[in-house]
């Protein structure tokens, strides 16, 4: 049984939350803002994080970006009454994985933390597959119908990060800071050289495509 932490100041959507996950088999626990996630997250085992933006002593933003800074690689569900891109946008740069608007709608809800957890088991499990394609984490390898592909450790962790969240937008940055490193000296340019790279490699591989988001960044789409 998955266990689902519910970060959230609203009394009702909290019990609303509880119950519907507890409905669909997921084991609830609960905190009303960030410094009492935490907390939570210190003494007990979490599977995803579903949590609000606008909370007392600690919001949504401080607690993923803490989470984040920490090399803490939960999934985070983020749920607010904001809805402006600069609000997902600022959502996304801190490490959250996804975005849902209140009004809140439960079926849905428990859609993106089915697919959330997927992929964090991908991601645990250091191992990919589509269609025919397989991505081996430890071994930097991309196989296919018998052949091996071994990147350069970049273009591996850049490609393994798009595919394991198909369709996400990705910012230069975000892929700079994950991959490369907040401090790294390489600039945003880099990850661009990457990518062309990783298109040449797999212009024949109609299993998956890289799509730039103009102004933005980056997205993979699986396309069987």
């Amino acid at each position: 049984m998955f266990d689902i932490l519910v970060v959230e100041d609203d009394r009702s959507l909290q019990k609303l939350m509880t119950a519907v996950l507890k409905q669909n088999g997921y084991n609830v626990l609960l905190a009303g803002d960030g410094q009492q996630a935490l907390e939570t997250l210190d003494t007990s085992h979490v599977d995803l994080i579903i949590c609000d933006i606008m909370m007392p002593n600690m919001d949504g933003y401080a607690l993923t970006e803490t989470l984040r800074q920490s090399d803490n690689n939960l999934p985070i569900l983020m749920v607010t009454a904001k809805e402006t891109f600069d609000d997902k946008k600022r959502g996304f740069l801190v490490g959250t994985d996804d975005y849902m608007v209140k009004p809140v709608d439960m079926d849905e809800m428990v859609l993106r933390v089915a697919a959330l957890l997927r992929r964090s088991r991908i991601i645990s499990e250091r191992r990919l597959t589509i269609g025919d394609v397989e991505l081996d984490y430890d071994a930097l390898t991309v196989r296919k119908n018998g052949k091996a592909i071994i990147l350069p450790k970049k273009e591996f962790y850049l490609l393994f990060k798009l595919l394991s969240y198909p369709k996400q937008i990705f910012t230069r940055q975000q892929l700079m800071d994950e991959i490369w490193g907040m401090d790294a000296e390489a600039d945003e340019r880099t990850v661009d050289v990457h990518i062309k790279r990783l298109r040449e490699k797999f212009a024949d591989f109609p299993e998956f495509e890289i799509i730039t988001v103009r102004g933005l960044g980056y997205k993979a789409e699986k396309q069987i």
